[in-house]
């Protein structure tokens, strides 16, 4: 895809929007938008051959050497898992101008996560900033800030931040304590109250890039699906959406695409006018929001052919 070119004007403007964010402009890779496979080195084998019966009830050959315990591969999983991918920051930017609260983005996360029905990861706010100003649709995933209250309220480590910027929880070390979700300003938490019920794939290993199943007495959030990252896919909401609301990519690569458009992360900061949703906090979000100018959808149409539960949710929406 050959990239659009810029005057110096636009060029000068760049550099200062990524040197305030704390990013120097580098070479820009589309193609590199969603990480890159941790391969562990090779290793010499055995050869020895053990037959063995996989969840498909197929009789498959593997190495000796090849077979771990069940506890070791987790424990692998949970590793990689806390560092994440080297030499990324995902960020994430939601054009509330495209926003008609179509919710494909909530149902492919909960399918995708095994997640109830009444437990959303993504929330759909209806917005509006003042009695004079209209109303918009506010798509609400966890923000994975730079300075997370989250991570350091957690008394056992349960949920850390990874160094591509994206912040998780080991369900597993939650002891349920709620701090995490008190110490959230954006309530981007939610409390399991019950174990789902759910089947789990046949075969699954818990990670916390998946966090399946949800655990009763633990605490669950969007994970910006680093399960899907590790194997250089798009997180579930970002293509799910079917009017490219939502991009994703990577900050150090100044890339971001919603699946049909791929776009410089700096240029559509300045060009749109974009913001991060209470920055005077301080916590630094890696989720940016375009505003909702020159709608693509009157703000009724999100209601159409809504559950009558789901339109109950916006009939008191007013100003903030």
């Amino acid at each position: 895809m050959k990239e659009p070119e810029e005057n110096e004007s636009e060029m000068s403007s760049r550099r200062n929007f990524l040197k305030k964010v704390g990013i120097g402009v580098g070479a820009v890779s589309i193609a590199g938008v969603a990480g890159t496979s941790v391969i562990s080195g090779a290793k010499s084998k055995s050869g020895e051959k053990i037959k063995l019966l996989s969840p498909d009830g197929t009789l498959v050959e593997v190495d000796k050497d090849d077979i771990k315990p069940a506890k070791e591969i987790v424990e692998e999983l949970k590793s990689e898992a806390r560092k994440g991918l080297p030499d990324r920051k995902f960020i994430m930017v939601i054009d509330l101008a495209k926003c008609k609260n179509a919710r494909k983005c909530v149902d492919a996360c909960q399918e995708g996560h095994l997640l109830p029905k009444d437990h959303e990861w993504i929330k759909l706010y209806l917005l509006q900033d003042d009695i004079n100003t209209a109303k918009y649709w506010f798509p609400r995933p966890c923000f994975h800030c730079d300075k997370p209250m989250c991570v350091s309220v957690c008394p056992v480590g349960a949920t850390y931040k990874r160094q591509d910027g994206i912040v998780l929880i080991d369900n597993q070390r939650c002891i349920g304590c709620k701090f995490c979700m008190t110490g959230c300003p954006y309530s981007a938490r939610v409390f399991n109250w019950n174990d789902p019920e759910v089947i789990v794939p046949a075969g699954h290993v818990y990670n916390p890039e998946d966090n399946i199943p949800a655990v009763e007495g633990t605490v669950g959030k969007c994970l910006f699906c680093a399960d899907n990252l590790r194997k250089n896919i798009l997180p579930r909401c970002v293509t799910a959406c079917p009017m490219g609301v939502i991009y994703f990519g990577d900050l150090l690569e100044d890339t971001i695409t919603n699946s049909t458009e791929t776009v410089r992360f700096s240029k559509i900061m300045l060009d749109r006018a974009g913001y991060r949703y209470r920055e005077e906090l301080g916590t630094l979000p890696s989720v940016y929001y375009l505003p909702p100018t020159e709608r693509m959808f009157p703000v009724e149409s999100g209601l159409e052919g809504t559950d009558e539960s789901i339109k109950g949710r916006y009939k008191n929406a007013g100003p903030r």
